[in-house]
């Protein structure tokens, strides 16, 4: 294996698969999938679908456990309910702080995790999905610069200058990452990005409202 990839079957990690296989070949790439307690599994269904669709092994994670005493908007054991408007509006009541849709610490305890299975196949490099709109604001502090560098550093030395955190959408529009995709001809139809459990995506919560803004960007209006 030459790379790990972060998984959850969305547009930003999707594009990075893509990266990964055009770069490397399907029997390099290993992708993970991270369950965290979520309300529902399309993320789930799509990223087996999708690896699949690449041909790609694919490793399933369950870390659960570690957030259930959070009560983070999209984990099944809260009591709010996922935020119906953009992540601008959202953060104008937060003081500050991440948005409710924030799961703490997540990329941070799924690149550790990722680091161990990678080093374990013989990895060189883990992929990931964070891009500048999620972090502006600090709505997803952890989707940051200064994250990225900090947590790529944290792992490059950890693992004996053998393994490193390739983020190639860090500072990068959602747009852009889509521009990306439809030059590797990335099967988008077959992502999840809704924050919702439902036949169809809600259109409303925040990362449905920036999926649908990067198609429009592009030209593009999805059913």
């Amino acid at each position: 294996m030459k790379a790990l990839v972060l998984f959850s079957g969305g547009v930003d990690s999707t594009t990075c698969l893509a990266i990964a296989v055009d770069k490397y070949g399907k029997d390099n790439v290993l992708a993970l999938s991270i369950s965290y307690g979520q309300k529902h599994n399309k993320e789930t269904e799509a990223a087996e679908k999708i690896a699949a669709y690449y041909g790609v092994k694919l490793k399933k994670l369950d870390l659960a456990k570690i957030f259930e005493d959070s009560n983070c908007s999209l984990l099944s054991s809260s009591s709010d309910d996922i935020p119906k408007e953009s992540y601008a509006d959202q953060l104008k009541k937060t003081d500050g702080k991440p948005v409710s849709t924030y799961v703490p610490f997540r990329n941070g305890l799924f690149l550790s995790c990722a680091a161990s299975m990678a080093i374990s196949n013989g990895c060189t490099e883990i992929y990931y999905g964070i891009h500048g709109d999620d972090s502006a604001g600090n709505a997803y502090p952890d989707c940051s610069v200064e994250f990225n560098n900090a947590i790529n550093s944290a792992i490059y030395i950890g693992s004996g200058n053998m393994l490193k955190v390739n983020a190639p959408f860090v500072n990068m529009k959602k747009a852009d990452i889509v521009a990306t995709g439809l030059k590797l001809k990335v099967p988008y139809e077959m992502t999840w990005s809704c924050y919702e459990g439902n036949e169809k995506p809600c259109g409303v919560c925040g990362t449905c409202r920036d999926r649908i803004a990067a198609f429009k960007a592009n030209g593009i209006t999805e059913d």
